[in-house]
This record gives C-alpha cells, structure tokens and sequence, in this order.
C-alpha cells in the first residue's frame, strides 16, 4: 500500500510538494482553504464583469529555474511569456529600454545600464564600483544592506534611482530594512549568472487559469485528491499516523503531514506545547510585508508598452492588460512594500494613483472605474539576519514537515522560493521512507 501524504495548503508550496511525491507513488491529498487552488498567486472574480483579476500581478525571472521546472511538469509553461526588454519612466515621462546585447554575462547588460537617463555619468561609476564590491561578499553575508552602500559610495540617487528601484520590486521591502545577503542573491542570479537570468516572464492568462485545468488534470491522472474549502482546525502529530481536524469536525489522518501555509498559520495549527518549542517558536519572528494593487479600467489604451517600471514614483510597476472587455482597457499599477500606506483609505489610494497616472500619460483617457487590493501579509520581510528565524522543512516531528517560501530555501519571498520548499520537503519525505532523490534543479550558469 502506497503511503498516505496530508499536505496543508495548495499554494505553490504545496503543489510543488504534491507534484512531486504523487510522481513517486505517495497518496497524496492537498487540503486547500479556500474554493480555488494557487494560495497567494489568486484571481478573484470583478464583480461588474466576472472576469478574473489577479490579485496582484505575479512575475518570473529567467533564473527561477524551479518554477519554470514545476511549470513544465504540469503542462502550463507556455502561459508563462517572456519580456525581455523593461521600459523604465521617470515622473517627467522620459523613458529608458533596458535590455541585453549579444554579449556574454556579467556584460550583456552594460551598455543597458550605461544608457539610463535617470542616472548620471557619475552615478553609473559609483553603481558599477558597487555592485562589482556586493558580488564579492561572502554569499552568507547580512548585514543592513543601506549603511553598506553608503559606506561604498552610493549616493541617495543611485540607491533611490537604482538599488531601491530593482529590490524594491524583488523583495518587497524598501533598502533601509534590506539585509545584504537577498539583495546580494537578486543582482547574482538576476544579472551576473546567466545572460537569461534577468528575463521578466509575465503570466499571460489570469493566474486561476494558470493553476487551473492542466494542473487539475495533472494531479487528478495522478490519483491526488484535492479537498477544496476545507479549512484545517488543528493538527495533533503525536501519534501516527497524523490526525488532521477540520474546522467542520470532521478528521483525517495521514502517514506524513506537509504544512504549507503561511508563516502566521503554522503555531496555530500545531498544539500549543509544541508550537512554543523551537523551531516552530522563532516563525513568529517573521515579520509581514504588505503588497497593494491598484486595478484600472479606461475607455481607451493607456499606454503602448506591456508594463513600465516606475523610477522616483508612488507605484513601482504597470502592467498594460490590454483591452479585456469591449471598451474597457485594464492596466494594474503595484506598490511594492506598502507599509506607507496604511491608514490611507482606499479611494485615497486610488486617488494617489490615478493622478501619478494622469501626470505620466496625459491625454484623453477616461477612467472607467477602479479597485484597490492589498495584501497585508503579502511576504515576510528580507530583513538583517531573517534567516535565523526561517526552518528547515525536515522538523523534529517525526513525519511532520514544512513548506513556504518562507522556509530555509537560499531565496526571498518569491514564487521561486515556493517551489524550492515544495520539492525539498519532498525530499525529506523520501529520506524519511529511505530514498534519497535530488529534486531541486540547478540555477542558471
């Protein structure tokens, strides 16, 4: 009899996991909270169109080799759809095209660099000085990432106009709360590696879609049961196997239990005594960094390019969906590490950004309407030192396991991060039956 896998969570994380263990004989059931699949990589339905919206617009990079990985096992890669230029706009409307030449890394991206109106001759030598330094710390190097740079000469136009701009984006939290060691990891894998490592993949389907019927019939062929709004009360490991209680009362048990859910979950799920035990003590010292979406409708195009990134500006991206229903063109405006928002209403949101809208593209454009979406605990904070605080997948329950981005993976909070998580506490599970099996892919090199 093949041996019964309870995964908690059917985010990335999760159906990493589940992917890889069902390919491997297990009995995999994927218990999901909610009616949908995804975790934080959702679409919900507009209610003046029922068409899907992304919650908040999810992106790749070209060295997120796992999740390109989990893609193609499960048939939905071609839904992914590189960008590989980036348009960068200042408040005054200029624009720069960042993209590589046929050269080889580290030094396809120069001349991109080097072409940046936003910065000036100067500040290139100073960010070229710099960056050439941060490549040659140790990779497990943290300290606060901003006296860093101001100890190796990076003035506030090169770390507004450069550094914030990129990790910003990348980790979700602003330079002065930055640790070195993710900022270090963004620019490594991103920029140096590999000649492709920089290459934005954009979803072109709604993110439900993209979790949606190929995964569906992947895990289904599989023999995975999904369990949809089934909200866990409370797992007890003390015995074996595992008893999973839901919040209907109803139990399940299992052999193994992968935990995969958001890092302020966990504790609750678990029986207090345990929960206060290391490891599972220090995931309360991860701290929450909010992400918010401001979604537009105009009566006409906005603007020409598939996104824009946003320099010396409240918002970091756009992202140009085009023209969704007859008559109502959609673009999606980000703001990464949103702390600065909060106490600030929703229409005042909206407020805010339509009228940076309007200064960056004047013109005819109406707006038809909008909705403002934030994620207050959209993904831990890459603070000094978070590391410490983040557990391995393996923990010292027996049969008992964990996955999330914010687990020990080498990365950030990112879809990459998910993935890895996902396959290594897939392997734990192997090595706790006696198998051992590598299932993390290779970076770009």
């Amino acid at each position: 009899m093949s041996r019964s896998v309870a995964i908690v969570g059917g985010g990335l994380a999760g159906l990493s996991a589940a992917v890889a263990l069902a390919e491997r004989g297990f009995a995999v059931t994927v218990i999901e909270s909610r009616p949908r699949l995804g975790g934080r990589a959702s679409s919900f339905s507009d209610p003046s169109t029922g068409q899907l919206i992304d919650a908040c617009q999810h992106v790749s990079m070209g060295c997120c080799t796992n999740l390109m990985h989990f893609c193609k096992t499960v048939g939905v890669d071609r839904f992914l759809k590189d960008q590989p230029r980036l348009w960068f706009m200042t408040p005054d409307g200029r624009i720069s095209v960042f993209k590589a030449d046929p050269w080889p890394a580290p030094f396809h991206l120069g001349r991109a660099l080097a072409s940046a109106h936003y910065l000036t001759a100067m500040d290139k030598l100073r960010i070229g000085y710099g960056f050439c330094r941060l490549l040659c710390e140790s990779p497990d190097a943290d300290p606060p990432l901003l006296p860093w740079l101001q100890r190796h000469h990076q003035n506030a136009r090169c770390i507004d106009r450069f550094w914030g701009v990129i990790l910003t984006s990348a980790l979700n939290e602003t330079v002065d709360r930055i640790g070195m060691k993710y900022a270090r990891k963004v620019f490594r894998d991103g920029f140096t590696r590999h000649r492709d490592g920089f290459t934005v993949q954009v979803p072109s389907v709604p993110l439900a879609r993209l979790y949606g019927d190929e995964l569906r019939a992947y895990l289904s062929a599989r023999g995975v049961t999904i369990l949809e709004n089934t909200g866990v009360k409370a797992i007890d490991p003390a015995s074996l196997p595992i008893a999973i209680t839901f919040r209907d009362g109803r139990t399940l048990t299992a052999d193994d239990v992968i935990l995969a859910v958001p890092f302020d979950r966990v504790r609750d799920l678990l029986p207090p005594a345990l929960a206060d035990q290391p490891p599972f003590a220090n995931i309360a010292k991860l701290q929450p960094s909010p992400i918010t979406s401001v979604h537009l409708w105009f009566d006409r195009p906005l603007l020409d390019r598939p996104h824009i990134v946003l320099v010396d500006c409240l918002g970091q991206w756009i992202f140009n969906r085009g023209e969704m229903n007859p008559g109502e063109h959609y673009v999606q405006v980000v703001v990464s590490a949103a702390r600065p928002l909060r106490g600030q209403g929703r229409d005042e949101i909206q407020r805010l950004i339509v009228q940076e809208l309007q200064r960056l593209f004047p013109g005819p454009a109406k707006l038809l309407r909008a909705k403002v979406v934030t994620e207050q605990t959209a993904t831990f904070s890459a603070v000094p030192g978070i590391d410490a605080f983040r557990p391995e997948q393996a923990t010292p329950v027996a049969n008992l396991y964990l996955a999330g981005d914010w687990t020990q993976t080498g990365w950030p909070a990112t879809m990459e991060g998910a993935v890895i998580s996902g396959y290594r506490a897939a392997e734990a599970v192997l090595r706790q039956h006696g198998f051992a099996e590598d299932l993390v892919q290779s970076a770009l090199s």
